[in-house]
């Protein structure tokens, strides 16, 4: 991967949440103190904070710093009910009620544990991310829960994590009560120049930069803060777009040119046409240039004219064709399978099994089976998946290579890995295994939504597992966890803990999944692509830019 490019061990600038990479400036710290605070008894506890500040990554270093004898309910979906809350709520502390419990039988339940946590000397902490999106009538039924409480003191410590809308909420008249009750406050504001400088060096350092040369000049740094406002998140994805395309172009440091082109498609605007209003052409180049384009038109007639002629099939508009070898994206080198190829519409295989192969050798299995390459997903250690009805947007969530399945203009069926795109272009692996840009709009005129696609299943996992249960498939999971936090050890073995239902549900947030808590297959899914053990879907192929 490029970071090894830059002396790195690891993609520096990554936005999964990950402890180890969490920069605590002043008001980090400040912050975590208070949620801590919140847990050892300070009663309702209020973080806020902007999109991309570092609450969940807060909250992340919270549950790892919590006593043994704290019970923590998470609720990372918010958009609920009363009883769909107050259910969740009873889940999470493993209270399984009847589906058509009233909200009475409920708190009575929850303060019949509460008490017993309370005899046992535990404490009990209800957490709820995104609280912007609480109804009144939630909010009012927490504020009901923070009179669950014995003589001297709170029976449930709550927490609220959410976005600065959730201050507008709670200055409501009626909610007046339920905001006299907010014992700690505190608002994550962005970081300043000095503290962006230090943040950007200090995910450098924990990746493994070692080298003294500066990636990022201080005028770079400057236009960085100035760009991002200061915020985390979109520091991130900044420098991440930089050094892409540093490693791009060989570039040891980025420049204004490569600070340009990442902030322009950061802000999903295209370099291209930006650069093509800012630069206008002079009368003697547009000149030259309609005299050449009419040179080129001549002898496309004349040669058209000498040709026999012949009525066709129309063939697949493109963009100009760009032959490239497979980089470091792939593991190995992708070789030639042959496979039989539709004429009409030249480099798409018509042979499904031909096209799996490919895509195998793409994730560096060479397919010894060509008749029938899914049979070696035991060997491999790859699942082969199909999805149907799915659109460019569905694709890049998915995130993967895919095979795309094609309905050509001559109608027969054929398949095309794709392997790259953006808004405008697809990148395509042909029957020789060399990559073509094409035009995008032009490639979805043939697909029919149908893709294939690989994913590298867990040995022993057969279906979505849930707390509670035991399976070698939940320690290997775990053991991937601790990778992704630098842990020296598992959190749990072979059982689907409660710590890791949490660990799994804060994954799922931070990357858009349903948090459920479930080991399906986007999650496993999106923890391979997390750790760097697949290629995904690139936003181009390597050294167009």
């Amino acid at each position: 991967m490029y970071h090894h490019y830059f002396g790195l061990q690891e993609p520096a600038f990554s936005i999964a949440v990950n402890p180890r990479y969490l920069y605590m400036s002043a008001q980090h710290k400040e912050a975590l103190a208070h949620l801590l605070y919140g847990v050892q008894g300070g009663g309702f506890v209020l973080l806020s904070g902007e999109v991309g500040t570092g609450k969940t990554t807060i909250i992340r270093c919270l549950l790892e710093q919590l006593p043994t004898d704290t019970e923590v309910a998470i609720v990372l979906n918010p958009m609920a009910s009363v009883p769909e809350m107050l259910l969740t709520i009873c889940e999470e502390l493993h209270l399984f009620l009847d589906d058509d419990s009233d909200i009475k039988s409920m708190m009575d339940a929850l303060q019949d544990h509460l008490l017993n946590n309370h005899a046992q000397g535990k404490r009990t902490v209800l957490l709820i991310d995104e609280a912007q999106l609480l109804s009144v009538d939630v909010l009012e039924q927490i504020r009901l829960l923070t009179n669950l409480e014995t003589s001297t003191e709170k029976l449930l410590q709550i927490i609220l994590v959410g976005q600065p809308e959730v201050n507008e909420l709670l200055a409501q008249p009626r909610l007046r009560q339920l905001s006299q009750r907010i014992t700690a406050r505190f608002h994550l504001e962005s970081l300043n120049l000095a503290e962006t400088r230090l943040y950007i060096e200090h995910r450098l350092k924990i990746a493994g930069k070692q080298d003294a040369r500066p990636l990022f000049p201080d005028r770079i740094i400057r236009k960085i803060h100035k760009s991002s406002g200061g915020i985390p998140r979109l520091i991130n994805i900044l420098c991440e777009r930089m050094l892409v395309g540093a490693y791009g172009q060989n570039k040891y440091q980025v420049d204004s040119a490569l600070f340009q082109l990442a902030e322009l498609e950061v802000k999903g605007r295209f370099p291209q046409a930006q650069a093509a209003s800012a630069s206008p052409f002079s009368n003697r180049t547009v000149l030259i240039a309609l005299v050449s384009a009419a040179v080129l038109l001549c002898v496309a007639l004349v040669v058209l004219m000498a040709s026999p002629r012949q009525d066709p099939e129309p063939q697949l508009a493109s963009t100009p064709a760009i032959t490239v070898q497979p980089t470091a994206t792939s593991t190995h080198t992708v070789s030639t399978v042959s496979g039989p190829v539709d004429r009409q519409t030249t480099g798409y295989l018509t042979d499904r099994n031909s096209a799996f192969a490919r895509l195998f050798q793409y994730y560096g299995v060479e397919s010894s089976e060509l008749q029938h390459p899914c049979w070696q997903t035991e060997r491999s250690g790859l699942q082969c998946a199909q999805a149907e009805n799915q659109t460019w947007s569905s694709l890049r969530e998915l995130n993967r290579p895919v095979l795309l399945s094609l309905i050509t203009p001559s109608r027969n069926q054929a398949y095309v890995t794709l392997i790259a795109m953006n808004e405008d272009t697809v990148w395509l692996l042909d029957a020789s295994g060399q990559a073509t840009a094409r035009a995008r709009d032009d490639v979805g005129q043939l697909w029919n939504g149908r893709v294939d696609y690989l994913w590298r299943k867990p040995e022993g996992y057969e279906k979505p597992l849930a707390q509670g249960t035991r399976s070698p498939v939940v320690a290997r999971v775990a053991q991937q966890f601790a990778l992704l936090d630098a842990q020296p050890r598992p959190i749990t073995d072979t059982l689907f803990s409660q710590s890791l239902k949490t660990r799994v549900m804060l994954f799922q947030t931070a990357n858009g999944l349903e948090a459920d808590g479930i080991l399906g297959e986007r999650t496993l899914m999106k923890l391979n692509e997390t750790l760097g053990l697949v290629p995904v879907l690139l936003d181009h192929w390597p050294d167009q830019h």
